[in-house]
């Protein structure tokens, strides 16, 4: 019995030797990127395929100071992005801000209002291939056009479109 007093004794101490350790209300620091908020504003479409997000996103959160061509003297960097559905070409300035990109995304799911355009206009037809091209100008703002190649039958015709399905 003694034993087992001394036991559970013992169990009891060393469970509140793990306690939590008490912090003394401090969080740890946090880094805000809000460099390129302005590009991803701009190029923001809720209906985009998600390649096309994950490119931009990967765009927008690129740091040129820490990447390994960075140089104090240099101005200006290029630097290219590369998915099998896309790329896109992105220029920062030496702070990490997007001066512009030109990007170019092929067969990717197409926003809602583009493909009812399409098949209100040509109905019967298909879409047999698509590119999309987002140009985005920090001065500018931005231009995104779909390129579409529609089929029936044997029949092919090339259409392009904006993205409000309004055809250019």
């Amino acid at each position: 019995m003694k034993k087992v007093f001394l036991g559970l004794l013992a169990l009891g101490l060393t469970a509140q030797l793990s306690a939590q350790v008490v912090n003394d209300g401090m969080l740890p620091e946090v880094e805000v990127r809000a460099t390129n908020y302005k590009y991803l504003n701009s190029v923001d479409n809720t209906e985009a395929a998600v390649p096309v997000k994950l490119l931009e996103d990967m765009v927008a959160k690129f740091d040129v100071k820490s990447s390994e061509f960075y140089e104090d003297g240099n101005d200006f960097y290029r630097v290219y992005f590369y998915i099998p559905e896309g790329k896109i070409v992105a220029a920062y300035d030496r702070d990490g801000k997007i001066l512009y990109t030109i990007e170019k995304f092929k067969n990717v799911a197409l926003p809602d209002n583009v493909a009812s355009a399409v098949a209100e206009r040509f109905p019967g037809w298909s879409i047999d291939k698509d590119v999309y091209r987002v140009n985005y100008d920090v001065d500018l703002g931005t231009n995104k056009r779909y390129k579409l190649v529609l089929k029936n039958g044997k029949k092919t015709i090339r259409v392009k479109v904006d993205e409000d399905g309004v055809f250019l």
